[in-house]
């Protein structure tokens, strides 16, 4: 069907499901931060309006971080059933990179997760504080591992193989391999801006609906600084991350550029946009700007950089599909950046909240984050074929051999499940979103809920909303 072989389904079902998978992580890692802040400045300020900020955003977290862990269960099995072969190879390494996740990352934040979202009149203050904190803490630890064992398969070192199988010798180089650093920096600088962007959007939708109070201008003065500062940071890691790529991985940017051949001694140019045809082995339609290849990724105005044409075809990435994820990703980012401009210079000139058309890109810009980090990763995937461990293992040979049929039904069965499922979940943290937050909904009462006296017997009641229970039963009848 579509010439699609069983493995190109195993590929299409992790990528589904891992794409569905990045998006919660990604917020939880940026909210759990946020409302850290959140609560340290209402300890130090006395300032109402942060404890409420505290209490919307910690329902959103909740719903969320339930649908993060729940679609990474299914990432841990997928390693086992459709990529046995890998896991034969390499699970000596990703196997305890994965381990030393949920022993640091997962079980601090478990233990600490209940303290955050029930514990608000039942702890002290500083307690309190302290479990929001090592919830934030944890979700960068669990960044950092992730990170590792991923990194590890683009840029593989301190291993030796034995008998077919990848076997550890030095543990530090192997979790601090070349591209670590950058692509955990990257990584962990996506999540908070598109924390940002999402918080950004919820303050302007309520803006442009007319409700106007102190939460709600915190909210959107909050993400801009963040979308202000931080995304500039992220052009300049992402520019360190390429030149990393370049060395390690000369295949991938070949590709990312749409690069074919170089002439001569000529400086490579930048192809702004063109269509890569991988059969005819040239960018068509190819819009150049001489030297700005050579100058971004080489930083002089003479190198030249690698070219697809130097590698042999079956170890070439599909330049048509990571041409434009990057460039998905790149264009996102250089809005983001405008973005955080132009709700500077409407600062200065006291009409952040009142300018409609900004409001207006603010509330389109908030799934940009989210957009970006999935364009970002299919880049850095699909960069990577036809690899599984760079270098060391071809992605044909990492599968278990399932059958196109079985392929084709665990596929459908996955598509399905979903989006009933995350769809539902998605729906109804969107629809808190759009309640916004209350004021002094922080007071002490016995309604139930996060940092209620009552506490509530099902954690998913961390989201409720003052216990309307129309919510919860549309959530019951939904999943």
């Amino acid at each position: 069907m579509f010439g699609l072989e069983a493995l190109d389904l195993a590929r299409i079902q992790f990528a589904f499901t891992i794409s569905f998978h990045i998006l919660f992580p990604a917020i939880t890692i940026g909210l759990a931060s946020y409302l850290a802040v959140l609560e340290g400045l209402w300890l130090k300020t006395h300032n109402d309006t942060y404890r409420d900020l505290y209490h919307f955003w910690s329902k959103i977290f909740a719903v969320n971080f339930g649908m993060g862990v729940v679609s990474g269960l299914v990432m841990a099995y997928q390693f086992g059933t459709n990529w046995s072969r890998f896991s034969d190879f390499a699970g000596s390494v990703t196997g305890p990179l994965l381990t030393y996740e949920v022993l640091t990352a997962f079980f601090l934040e478990a233990g600490f997760l209940g303290v955050m979202l029930f514990g608000w009149n039942k702890v002290g203050r500083k307690l309190h504080f302290f479990s929001t904190v090592m919830v934030a803490i944890g979700t960068l630890i669990s960044t950092f591992w992730i990170l590792a064992s991923n990194s590890w398969m683009q840029t593989p070192q301190g291993y030796e193989i034995v008998n077919g199988q990848v076997i550890p010798v030095d543990w530090l180089a192997i979790i601090f391999n070349p591209s670590f650093p950058y692509r955990l920096m990257h990584m962990a600088t996506a999540a908070f801006v598109a924390t940002a962007f999402f918080v950004g959007s919820s303050a302007a939708w309520h803006l442009l609906r007319g409700k106007d109070n102190p939460a709600i201008r915190t909210m959107l003065s909050m993400a801009m600084w963040m979308a202000l500062i931080v995304a500039p940071i992220q052009a300049v890691i992402g520019d360190f991350h390429g030149v990393n790529t370049l060395k390690h991985q000369p295949a991938k940017i070949a590709a990312i550029e749409g690069h074919w051949e170089n002439v001569g001694d000529e400086p490579t140019p930048l192809i702004l946009f063109g269509w890569p045809d991988m059969e005819a082995e040239k960018t068509r339609f190819a819009v150049e700007i001489p030297y700005l290849g050579s100058l971004i990724l080489t930083h002089t105005l003479d190198k030249q950089i690698p070219a697809l044409k130097e590698f042999a075809p079956e170890d070439r990435p599909n330049s048509t599909i990571v041409f434009w994820s990057f460039r998905i990703m790149v264009g996102l980012g250089v809005l983001m950046i405008f973005t955080g401009l132009w709700s500077l210079w409407l600062r200065k000139r006291d009409r952040l909240y009142t300018s409609r058309p900004f409001l207006y890109l603010a509330l389109w810009m908030g799934p940009s984050g989210l957009i970006a980090i999935l364009a970002g990763w299919f880049t850095t995937e699909i960069g990577r074929q036809p690899w599984v461990v760079y270098g060391l293992m071809r992605t044909a040979d990492a599968s278990s051999g399932h059958s196109f049929m079985q392929m084709s039904i665990t596929l459908i069965m996955f598509v399905v499940v979903y989006f009933a499922l995350f769809g539902a979940g998605l729906g109804y943290m969107m629809r808190l979103v759009r309640k916004g937050p209350k004021i002094d909904e922080g007071k002490e009462t016995n309604e139930g809920g996060p940092g209620q006296k009552r506490t509530p017997a099902r954690p998913l009641s961390a989201a409720d909303d003052n216990g309307d229970a129309d919510h919860n039963h549309s959530l019951n009848k939904e999943i």
